[in-house]
């Protein structure tokens, strides 16, 4: 398991979140090194004074979605932002915000949560991205 992977998160709604948060972690802890990109909506869920915030869940989700998403909450699921903390423990996690993206929504690094590594371009993350596998989420 050489080869990262690689995740180009662009949702920023809780459950696209949190599905990205575990599929980095379980990678993380199978030892393969995980590339994460940040884009629009998802790079603005990431800003340090909305991280803890609700972002709201897929419209697809619907009432029962919620239901069933509180219901975890409350029996003490992590929340998408500390399952990526964790997942940065547990291994090679390189979070990055996309430079255009950065520029779009007019963001500067110190306005971002320290779980972001830093600002780069999609040329970058392809290139780290080498021959391993690309989810887009």
């Amino acid at each position: 398991m050489d080869e990262p992977l690689n995740v180009v998160l662009f949702s920023g709604t809780d459950d696209k979140l949190q599905a990205a948060a575990v599929l980095t972690a379980g990678a993380a802890a199978l030892g393969r090194p995980v590339n994460l990109f940040l884009q629009y909506w998802a790079l603005d869920a990431f800003r340090a004074d909305r991280i803890d915030a609700d972002h709201g869940l897929a419209p697809e989700a619907g009432a029962a979605g919620r239901a069933a998403v509180d219901g975890l909450r409350a029996a003490g699921q992590a929340s998408w932002a500390e399952t990526f903390r964790q997942a940065k423990e547990l291994g090679a996690v390189d979070i990055e915000a996309c430079s255009l993206s950065m520029d779009l929504l007019h963001l500067d690094q110190s306005d971002l949560d320290p779980l972001v590594d830093g600002v780069e371009g999609v040329t970058a993350f392809y290139l780290k991205a080498g021959e391993g596998q690309v989810v887009f989420i």
